[in-house]
């Protein structure tokens, strides 16, 4: 049964979302350094392409895809004022990775499956989108990190 939310509720629900609304700016600089770590350190050819097939970080790479595109949903959906951010940075790192047009479309589908995942279940903004937020940022800035110390230069 569903039972109609109280003012105490829809107080909760609005605190919460001003609370998301307030930490944008350091979603913004998270968002830049996801672009920047990538996109400002090109990655050696043999953590590209060791023995000619995918690189070594291809997991975690097609995982920060599919959280850039879940991000491209639920930032704006929960208030912030970012529309293209999340797919600017896919772009960044396409153009960073140069791939090739099958692994090019591997990237952009797990980044179409991460924003298809959430639009087809969030309509509005609640707590569970914040947290996916929350989380998916904390992951995206440790993928991050974590490639670029890896394998990078």
């Amino acid at each position: 049964m569903i039972r109609p939310r109280g003012e105490k509720d829809m107080k909760r629900v609005t605190n919460s979302i001003g609370g998301a609304i307030r930490r944008g700016m350091k979603a913004g600089l998270t968002a830049a350094c996801f672009g920047l770590a990538l996109a400002g350190s090109p990655l050696p050819a043999s953590a590209q392409n060791a023995g000619g097939g995918d690189p070594a970080y291809e997991p975690q790479l097609q995982r920060l895809a599919e959280i850039l595109g879940a991000l491209h949903y639920l930032r704006p959906l929960c208030g912030a004022e970012e529309p293209e951010v999340w797919r600017d940075q896919m772009d960044q790192l396409l153009a960073a990775e140069a791939p090739t047009p099958e692994r090019k479309a591997r990237l952009v589908s797990q980044f179409n499956h991460g924003f298809a995942s959430f639009a087809s279940v969030y309509r509005t903004c609640t707590p569970a989108a914040l947290a996916a937020v929350d989380r998916y940022m904390t992951e995206g800035t440790r993928l991050t990190r974590d490639i670029t110390t890896r394998y990078g230069r």
